[in-house]
């Protein structure tokens, strides 16, 4: 990272931070259950900055990567440099250096919207399987939005290292993404033909709380919201901290797939980054709100799995079929739309 890098992540995790801290310490200070209208304002709120974030990077993304407009020889140099290494799908204006600037914003913020749709639309998966987890192990609602709060605070830092870690690896091994795209198409099969299936969880036997219960004593009661208390003297953890390692695990395998499926986008991992949190930061009111009409969107799984095979093949082909991000944009929507539609007018046999 060169220095004005390092100042716009600085600056991207500062506001990151802020929003959350003002979402946990003024918005949210008590534990209660969040109802549906409370969950669509947060939902519109949170669309809401990522938007005008897409706006930000459509008039000033060239700052990111400190590409220096007073000197347009060397400003055109880092450009194409830039569009080279991550392999931007535009063609810049050599007798203009105005207009290749242009041009690179706007696919700037189309790799950046793309990215946060895909990003968005499949954290929907996370959901059933953090929906799954609550349910396990008992939890009351009133704790849900504790638990996702801290859980998205450990996501943000090992998003981080994955991405750059996975930006790294594609930059010096491009064959990489063929692997991921193999491996999107894999978990876009099997979760099609996986998409009736009702999963549970052994609260006893999972690998995450046998870690915990090895190194801490574990209170089994949920003790208003804490996640540590002491007994006797005896630090315990309470169940809603196994609770969030569960999460927290859950997190990492699923960044496995939705990481790769924002690369099919940009390789740009400031863009990757950018676009994955704020989708996750717009995950827990998108949680409360799919809670209260998960039935009602039955062809979401598959959709959902459509989309990823889309990604995967987008990946694998990328070399001699490449398509450009507005129509990746325009094909995300279309199969996100078309499940949501099919599920609202195709009725439901009745058993």
């Amino acid at each position: 990272m060169n220095t004005q890098e390092i100042i716009v992540f600085i600056a991207f995790l500062i506001l990151i931070i802020f929003m959350l801290i003002l979402d946990i310490g003024v918005f949210n200070k008590k534990s209660k259950e969040v109802g549906f209208k409370t969950a669509l304002k947060y939902t519109i709120l949170w669309v809401s900055l990522a938007l005008i974030f897409w706006g930000l990077i459509y008039f000033f993304g060239h700052l990111i990567h400190g590409i220096d407009t007073t000197n347009e020889e060397a400003g055109f140099k880092r450009l194409s440099e830039l569009v080279e290494n991550y392999g931007h799908p535009i063609v810049l204006d050599s007798e203009n250096f105005s207009r290749s600037l242009g041009i690179y914003r706007r696919n700037l913020g189309l790799e950046f919207i793309t990215g946060y749709l895909i990003e968005y639309s499949l954290s929907i998966d996370n959901i059933f399987v953090i929906l799954m987890i609550f349910y396990s192990f008992g939890v009351p609602k009133k704790y849900y939005h504790r638990v996702l709060f801290w859980g998205i605070l450990g996501a943000i830092v090992m998003r981080f290292l994955f991405i750059f870690v996975s930006s790294a690896l594609i930059q010096q091994f491009e064959w990489v993404l063929y692997l991921f795209g193999a491996l999107l198409i894999f978990t876009g099969v099997k979760m099609f033909l996986d998409r009736n299936k009702t999963d549970s969880i052994d609260t006893n036997k999972h690998p995450v709380i046998r870690f915990v219960s090895r190194f801490f004593s574990v209170d089994k009661s949920y003790t208003g919201s804490r996640f540590f208390i002491r007994k006797d003297g005896k630090l315990f953890v309470t169940s809603l901290f196994v609770v969030l390692m569960v999460i927290e695990f859950s997190d990492v395998i699923f960044a496995v797939d939705s990481v790769p499926a924002i690369f099919s986008i940009t390789k740009d991992p400031f863009i990757v980054y950018f676009s994955n949190i704020f989708a996750i930061i717009g995950l827990r009111s998108l949680f409360f709100l799919i809670m209260n009409i998960i039935e009602k969107f039955r062809f979401l799984k598959i959709g959902l799995s459509v989309l990823l095979v889309f990604i995967g093949l987008k990946m694998v082909i990328h070399d001699f079929f490449p398509i450009a991000t507005m129509h990746s944009l325009i094909i995300v929507l279309l199969i996100l739309v078309s499940s949501i539609l099919a599920s609202v007018l195709i009725p439901q046999k009745k058993v």
